[in-house]
């Protein structure tokens, strides 16, 4: 089996818990299975959980934007930047929704960002979380983002929601913190649901507790935009034998592969030679 299930993950629980969860329930402990684009345990939303050979297409799906609903609390900051961690900073004061909404436009397009401190950060192998948890110096750097849409919704006392649609790598509590200081005070993310990453909408996702094997979706889901050529068997033989193939009517550019069935994602390039980039089959 191969494919993506458009989970909706809830709250509460780890994108590596839910996956494990996947796994069990559908019967796939022969099958590959993972997630792609980590959401935190307090963040619920989109999840899309690879199946089988569909993992295969992990760094094809990092690049895919993204969009959140997120709830920023003004008034005060906790050490992971989240309701779940301690408060360190408190008593800052509540800005009113035009200096919020004046300052929005300062964080969109390409931006430096300094992660968490509690985030998965690999620091000389070793999680930057791991070395936080047990106080011992994280020396992370800011990191270049893109941010497409940084849009205020509402407001309910000291707590202000927000549509953001971003680029991968982006963290959505570092947004929080970094609004906040630039308003002059602090704020923690206190709500946070990924409606949209790639081709995945909340609005089609399905619940964990029922899902099914018929929920799986193929591959071509997420490569519906990408166009297609058919091989014949011998040319197959010749891209899985690592060897280019040649036809001259096609443009540089990546494309769907078949022979009978998805067989992968090949690149041709200018001079109209192919190879295959993802083996699918």
């Amino acid at each position: 089996m191969k494919g993506f299930l458009n989970l909706n993950k809830p709250s509460g629980i780890t994108s590596a818990q839910a996956v494990a969860i996947v796994k069990r329930k559908l019967n796939l402990k022969n099958e590959k299975v993972g997630h792609t684009g980590t959401l935190d345990p307090m963040a619920s939303g989109v999840l899309p959980v690879a199946i089988g050979r569909a993992t295969r297409l992990f760094d094809f799906m990092l690049s895919k934007q993204k969009t959140y609903i997120a709830e920023f609390t003004f008034g005060y900051e906790t050490n992971t930047l989240d309701s779940e961690g301690e408060v360190c900073f408190q008593n800052g004061k509540i800005p009113d929704e035009a200096s919020v909404i004046n300052a929005l436009q300062d964080f969109c397009g390409e931006i430096e960002q300094m992660p968490p401190v509690f985030s998965a950060k690999s620091i000389n192998g070793v999680r930057a979380y791991n070395l936080a948890r047990n106080n011992k110096p994280v020396n992370l750097t800011p990191c270049k983002v893109v941010v497409y849409e940084f849009t205020f919704l509402s407001r309910t006392d000291n707590t202000f929601k927000f549509k953001i649609t971003c680029g991968s790598g982006t963290y959505i509590r570092s947004l929080c913190r970094d609004l906040a200081h630039k308003l002059g005070t602090f704020a923690t993310m206190t709500s946070l649901v990924r409606t949209k990453t790639g081709v995945f909408e909340i609005e089609n996702a399905v619940d964990l507790n029922n899902i099914s094997i018929e929920q799986v979706l193929p591959c071509e889901y997420v490569l519906a935009n990408l166009p297609s050529f058919n091989v014949m068997e011998d040319e197959q033989k010749t891209l899985l034998d690592g060897k280019p193939l040649k036809k001259c009517e096609l443009k540089a550019g990546e494309y769907k592969v078949y022979c009978g069935e998805l067989i992968g994602i090949a690149i041709v390039d200018k001079n109209h030679n192919i190879k295959i980039k993802i083996w699918l089959k």
